[in-house]
């Protein structure tokens, strides 16, 4: 358990120093490194970003002999070298996009290609055949489709809050958290769609953007049950029990444990088997079109160093939605600390899809235990599960 507090406490201290250089007011600089922390860290002090590494260098040198086991060490040096990553965005060193997804993300994707988006397209074509969308091109037919299951404006809020009880429900089949609830607020003006406030117990919805029924059932899912609500509250019961190290408390923007937070609460209707429709199978494609598309966009702001009135309009086509909507998904790539993050929906999706895809039914209740009572980066889960 010791490289685990050393780490959470490293790690906090990072963040207070972080917090405290930052000159912003927004909603993404009020979060800092570490948005939500499930037990209480005591930071260490750190007056610069050298000293900070310094600790880090010192705690990689010690992991052989001390930490509890190899996939452990290999997830905390993961750790240690996403964290060195950001300070060096930090300090506003000389670092490419493609090495801050290698070493933040942890993953090697750059661009996401046709091969892999027309599948998604491919998808959405059958399942709105067999719905009797064949009128006109893909674009309309998905038009016309999310047109037809669109909520209005003033019902959003109750049928996510009808969704969210009815996942519950459905979750207790992994993990009973019929003891707990999370209220879904309207916002607005805010950079992303949805918002887990863990310790508010809120879910916070940007009225901004339309939903349609299965994007709202997407949303229940990923934020709370089984998502966001049920993974951050196991881990607070594991590290207050012990069985999980301290640094499983802390959420850490951009890190190496990004991608499995979000893959995990992507998974979330898969986990509940709850794709139960021919919808269901288009709306599953289409968010992972658009989450690919928002990583396209990321690297043509980032590496290409596109302006983002060039990549508005390419992006709305290719993922069949206004120049309105993606404007305001692509919002948070302005933050430099959020600009790698995007990466952490769809590749974090695709690794834990590919290792669950291949559990057998029986095997389910173990791998959920693995998935969520650990740590682990899309590395360490695809090479140490079974």
């Amino acid at each position: 358990m010791k490289p685990g507090q050393d780490l959470a406490e490293i790690t906090a201290g990072i963040d207070r120093l972080y917090r405290a250089q930052q000159q912003g007011e927004g909603f993404l600089d009020a979060e800092g490194l570490i948005p939500v922390a499930v037990a209480p860290v005591e930071p260490r002090s750190f007056a610069s970003y050298a000293e900070a590494r310094e600790a880090l260098a010192k705690l990689s040198e010690t992991l052989d002999s001390v930490a509890e086991s190899q996939p452990r060490r290999d997830y905390i040096s993961e750790m240690i070298d996403s964290l060195d990553a950001l300070m060096d965005t930090f300090e506003g060193k000389l670092i490419g996009f493609a090495e801050r997804l290698r070493r933040q993300i942890r993953v090697d994707t750059t661009l996401i290609g046709d091969d892999i988006l027309d599948t998604y397209r491919a998808i959405i074509r059958s399942g709105l055949d067999e719905l009797g969308y064949r009128d006109g091109d893909l674009a309309s037919d998905i038009a016309r489709w999310e047109a037809d299951t669109i909520v209005p404006r003033d019902a959003v809020i109750l049928v996510l809050e009808d969704l969210l009880m009815q996942s519950r429900q459905r979750a207790a089949a992994m993990y009973d958290f019929s003891h707990e609830w999370i209220e879904p607020v309207g916002v607005t003006e805010k950079p992303f769609a949805a918002y887990c406030d863990y310790p508010g117990r809120k879910v916070l919805l940007n009225l901004d953007f339309p939903y349609t029924v299965y994007a709202l059932k997407h949303l229940a899912t990923h934020e709370a049950f089984p998502g966001h609500l049920v993974h951050l509250g196991l881990r607070e019961r594991y590290v207050a029990e012990g069985s999980m190290p301290l640094d499983g408390a802390q959420v850490v923007t951009s890190s190496a444990s990004s991608a499995l937070f979000e893959g995990i609460a992507d998974n979330g209707m898969a986990f509940l088997d709850w794709l139960d429709t021919p919808g269901d199978q288009i709306a599953v494609a289409l968010q992972r079109l658009r989450s690919a598309l928002r990583c396209n966009a990321a690297w043509m702001m980032h590496e290409e160093k596109r302006p983002i009135g060039e990549i508005v309009p390419i992006i709305a086509a290719q993922g069949y939605q206004t120049p309105e909507t993606v404007k305001g998904r692509l919002a948070f790539l302005h933050h430099d600390l959020r600009a790698p993050f995007v990466y952490a929906y769809w590749c974090g999706d695709t690794a834990v899809e590919k290792v669950w895809n291949n559990v057998p039914a029986s095997e389910r209740k173990r791998f959920w235990h693995y998935l969520y009572g650990a740590m682990h980066t899309p590395t360490t889960l695809a090479k140490y599960w079974q």
